[in-house]
């Protein structure tokens, strides 16, 4: 049996940057004392916001992101600094 390969294009053009959405999350999570890389983590496997804190609106600032599309820019950035 042979599968073929889906594509993922993306659809959808925000007025925001995901980059920035993170960057704004992170800083709340270690303001409020938190480990910003296992709460992003947990909320990406979970799809559960109370895995981010209120603080400085970055729960509903995450929110505003599919989690597919923070994946991709997670892995762009990965790909760009580690492997090119």
């Amino acid at each position: 049996m042979e599968y073929n390969t889906q594509h993922y294009e993306k659809l959808i053009q925000q007025d925001y940057k995901v980059e920035d959405i993170l960057q704004e999350v992170y800083q709340a999570l270690v303001e409020k004392g938190y480990n910003p890389v296992n709460q992003v983590v947990g909320y990406i496997m979970s799809g559960d916001p109370t895995y981010i804190t209120g603080h400085n609106n970055a729960r509903s600032l995450i929110r505003k992101v599919d989690r597919d599309e923070i994946l991709e820019v997670l892995f762009q950035n990965y790909v760009d600094t580690k492997l090119k």
